[in-house]
């Protein structure tokens, strides 16, 4: 054996945490004391280690019983991945990809691994046909397609490995493939041990009532696009850029290529070292696009949907989320991607510009995954709506806008409070929208000099405008969509008459 291959197999091998080998002990202690055809679903945080902990149940399993493994995976470059991962556990395995046909030499070897849809359809021709199978581990076991090789393997015992255990198809959940769910450690208690680095969140507020929900659940790549194309959002996903996250090496997730490919232009044309990487690309490309990446110290990348499983770079510091998903799963693993610890590297950033934190909560926040896993339908059901996370934006005012209002000590109004001090003095709710009226007449009169000037600065209050009104329609409780249109337009008309009665009233008093 040459030094480069010892030295190989070397860094393959793993260390064993002591969390992953409690969780090896629970799993053995069901497969050894179930049933024929008996199946374990086994969750763990992404960067927890699920390849190292099923493959050192290969190892163990292949010891004590004189019966073969099987591993699928969705995925060719998880298959490398995995088939790199056992044989750094001294297990022989082979491969089975799209030019394996047949298994001449199936008795060789005592554990395969395979993407699903390739050994269906080899079993399928029936030129593929694997004996003495014992143990079957299905990776990412979130995705159904394992499901039409089940009956394939009727007397094996079954361990889905998952970071979600929420299905991908809420017509197929998991408690109805799986008997049961055993719960690793948590991304807390990983975090608190030192195996993660700990996430530094910052929300971004994104206006999603324009996104469409396409049957998959999950909302639209057009309709994302169409969002996250427009000038504002380029401008807003720069500017968090620049305030969170210059010079760190950032990775951006988006939810269509023409976005992302506004990205790159976007970033580019503003100086920044930016790659665009698709499921497009070429292999080439890809190999050379995360090459530069990796080596690259204040790299960006922005990507599409490929890099949110079998791709692992602990020197990213910063994700960003350009996106919008309802997908739980997909909002784990593309946080999960900046999570690898590194010396001097014990947090990172994530930039949200899709409310998904308000929808799930943070990426370190308990989970009740057994709730989930028991019961999908009611969790989904209960996650936070668009329309809801909405109603509790706080506008927050551009820095660039504000300078405009530079002469205006205070720019911010509490709609909800000022409901609440009306309500206690027993006034009408409309007095809150005078007061409202009042402050943005004046912010806009102090800061011009001519009327004119005025009326076009209260053009820029827009956003603000908005989110006062959406603040004050859902203090009034029952309130139809038609109303709130109307309270915008006549709150704008009311305040460019203040204007003008404010700009006579300031020449009147120069005057005297």
């Amino acid at each position: 054996m040459s030094q480069n291959t010892l030295e190989t197999e070397l860094e393959d091998r793993k260390e064993l945490y002591s969390y992953q080998k409690g969780d090896i002990e629970t799993i053995f202690e069901r497969l050894d004391n179930a049933t024929n055809n008996y199946h374990l679903l086994y969750q763990l945080p992404t960067g927890g280690g699920k390849t190292v902990v099923f493959s050192e149940i290969v190892r163990q399993y292949l010891s004590k019983h004189d019966k073969k493994v099987v591993v699928l995976t969705h995925r060719i470059e998880l298959c490398k991945q995995t088939s790199k991962m056992l044989k750094g556990f001294d297990v022989k395995n082979k491969i089975i990809n799209s030019k394996v046909k047949e298994l001449p030499d199936q008795n060789d070897y005592s554990c395969f691994v395979a993407m699903v849809e390739t050994l269906k359809n080899r079993i399928n021709d029936e030129k593929l046909h694997l004996d003495n199978i014992g143990l079957v581990i299905i990776d990412e076991a979130h995705y159904n397609s394992f499901r039409k090789l089940l009956s394939s393997f009727k007397n094996a015992f079954i361990l889905g490995v998952t970071a979600t255990p929420l299905s991908s198809n809420i017509k197929l959940p998991m408690h109805e493939s799986y008997d049961e769910l055993i719960v690793g450690d948590t991304i807390g208690s990983l975090i608190d041990k030192g195996f993660l680095a700990k996430a530094v969140t910052y929300s971004y507020d994104v206006g999603l009532t324009s996104l469409k929900v396409g049957i998959n659940g999950d909302y639209t790549v057009k309709s994302s696009d169409d969002l996250y194309t427009n000038m504002a959002m380029q401008e807003k996903l720069l500017h968090a850029y620049t305030e969170k996250s210059l010079g760190k090496k950032t990775l951006i997730f988006n939810n269509g290529i023409n976005t992302s490919l506004y990205v790159y232009e976007t970033f580019r044309e503003a100086g920044y070292g930016i790659r665009h990487l698709d499921n497009t690309s070429s292999n080439e490309e890809r190999k050379d696009i995360l090459h530069w990446f990796k080596h690259t110290p204040d790299a960006i990348l922005t990507s599409v949907g490929i890099l949110t499983t079998g791709f692992d770079e602990p020197t990213v510091e910063t994700i960003i989320l350009n996106r919008a998903t309802k997908s739980l799963t997909l909002y784990f693993q593309m946080i999960g991607r900046g999570s690898r610890k590194l010396p001097g590297k014990d947090e990172f950033t994530v930039i949200d510009l899709g409310n998904n934190a308000a929808r799930f909560g943070l990426w370190n926040e308990p989970v009740n995954w057994q709730h989930i896993f028991k019961s999908p339908e009611f969790y989904l059901e209960n996650l936070r709506d668009d329309t809801e996370i909405e109603l509790y934006f706080k506008y927050t005012m551009p820095p660039e806008l504000r300078a405009k209002f530079a002469k205006t000590e205070v720019v911010t109004f509490d709609v909800d409070e000022e409901h609440k001090l009306a309500i206690a003095q027993n006034l009408r709710s409309k007095v809150v929208l005078d007061k409202s009226l009042e402050q943005h007449a004046a912010m806009c009169v102090d800061n011009t000099e001519e009327l004119r000037d005025a009326k076009e600065l209260f053009k820029e209050l827009d956003p603000d405008i908005e989110c006062r009104l959406k603040r004050y329609a859902k203090c009034l409780s029952q309130c139809s969509k038609n109303y709130r249109e109307w309270l915008v337009d006549d709150y704008k008309q009311k305040l460019v008459l203040l204007i003008g009665k404010k700009y006579r009233e300031k020449i009147m008093n120069e005057a005297d």
